[in-house]
């Protein structure tokens, strides 16, 4: 029977890959283990083995390919005593797969393999036997792990006796009332867990009920939303805030009295300064593209009554700290009384959310979609640092970013953190 060679899944998320070189060409003669062609992903190079002798009756994706999906038909093996006849049977053939090309993993840093056994090899004295040794495909045989079946119980239904996974769904459908069963008890015993207000009257717990507001309700939705569709990762630097409060205080002294500059405006100016600077972390995902903005618009969290919002400074890099403060000030009041309008909250790159008002010394935030990235700050606080080798005492802020990583690879966010900090640490940068 002809063996279908198939694109391997070279990692549990790859969906597809590119055919990058044949090492084989039509009418090759190969044995198992030989290395026939090499595929490409976003992480790395690798290179397929045979899974079985035979002879390489056509190769159906050419080299250089990219885009092909795992699981499709990238050539046909023929066995011991196939010729080119039987191709074409084996592409119209849509019963169970019965091959899959193995792959290995060339790790330069530690010269060690990773690759999948070619074929798992038990020793039994069943039907199945090849000598003393049964033949299972590498399909069958993870299928069979997963579902706890024997394989010294199996009779092969593939070439020269090989388990395929066919036999193994077989072996599947007889257990099915019992499998049912359990799964549904399963079921039943989580459907059955009680949410927190019938918990509370199960338990005679004092309680009272207060509805969940539209805003609460959303607010859920699109947090429980990014926390399940969003892979975020978090990156964590302390700041030194001695000199940017001198500067502040510097400030306001000479105002005198026309308008106050918050800690919490040089941080949205030095936030906005960074994303100029690192213009790979001002970025949104889509699927059909990442969007990377040509301006910085900070979304500034607010809490209002029963839930919490963003209104944003737009062109924020470009506008001084005088009229940040006073932007963000009026953003706050109308954000309290409810006034806000759609364009006022709507959109931005950026979200930052400080919490040190509250004393709170660091937190992690939830990225807001579809934004990719939510810098959450905690409070100015006096702590030992050693300076110059020595012990002395200085006022941190530690900062955590939420990034979206489809969007902001890691060393990007890295390099977003280390702006921030140098603004921050250097105020006078910022009034330029």
């Amino acid at each position: 029977m002809s063996v279908r060679i198939l694109m391997p899944a070279l990692s549990p998320t790859m969906t597809e890959g590119k055919l990058a070189k044949w090492h084989v060409k039509e009418g090759d003669a190969v044995t198992s283990g030989d290395v026939i062609a090499e595929i490409e992903t976003d992480k790395a190079t690798m290179e397929v083995e045979a899974i079985d002798d035979g002879k390489i009756g056509k190769i159906l994706v050419a080299e250089g390919t990219d885009g092909v999906a795992v699981n499709d038909t990238i050539a046909i093996l023929l066995e011991e005593g196939e010729d080119e006849s039987t191709i074409e049977e084996a592409l119209n053939d849509n019963s169970p797969i019965t091959a899959v090309a193995d792959s290995k993993k060339q790790e330069e840093s530690t010269k060690k393999e990773i690759k999948e056994p070619k074929l798992t090899q038990i020793t039994n004295n069943s039907s199945a036997q090849k000598g003393d040794r049964i033949i299972v495909t590498p399909l069958a045989r993870r299928i069979a792990e997963n579902r706890g079946i024997d394989l010294t119980k199996i009779k092969g239904s593939g070439p020269n006796g090989r388990i395929v996974k066919a036999d193994i769904e077989k072996i599947s459908t007889n257990n099915t009332a019992m499998s049912t069963a359990i799964t549904t008890n399963t079921r039943i015993e989580a459907t059955n867990s009680p949410d927190a207000i019938e918990l509370a009257k199960m338990l005679n717990m004092p309680h009272h009920l207060e509805e969940n507001s539209s805003m609460r309700k959303t607010i859920a939705s699109r947090l429980l939303e990014a926390k399940q569709t969003v892979p975020h990762y978090y990156l964590t630097i302390d700041c030194e805030l001695d000199k940017l409060l001198i500067v502040r205080k510097e400030i306001n002294d000479s105002a005198d009295g026309e308008y106050k500059l918050s800690v919490n405006d040089f941080i949205v100016k030095a936030a906005a300064l960074a994303l100029k600077k690192v213009p790979n972390a001002n970025v949104a995902w889509s699927n059909q593209a990442t969007v990377i903005y040509d301006r910085v618009d900070i979304s500034v969290a607010v809490a209002i009554d029963g839930g919490l919002i963003t209104p944003i400074v737009k062109d924020t890099n470009n506008k001084s700290m005088k009229v940040i403060s006073a932007e963000i000030k009026e953003l706050a009041q109308k954000a309290r009384n409810g006034a806000l309008k759609p364009e006022e909250y709507q959109g931005g790159n950026f979200t930052i959310s400080n919490l040190g008002m509250f004393g709170v010394k660091e937190f992690s935030a939830i990225i807001n979609p579809p934004q990719a990235t939510i810098l959450a700050i905690g409070a100015g606080e006096q702590r030992p640092v050693v300076k110059d080798g020595k012990l002395t005492i200085a006022t941190v802020m530690t900062c955590t970013a939420s990034f979206d990583h489809r969007a902001i690879d890691g060393a990007v966010g890295a390099q977003f953190l280390s702006a921030f900090k140098k603004y921050i640490e250097n105020p006078i940068s910022m009034l330029a």
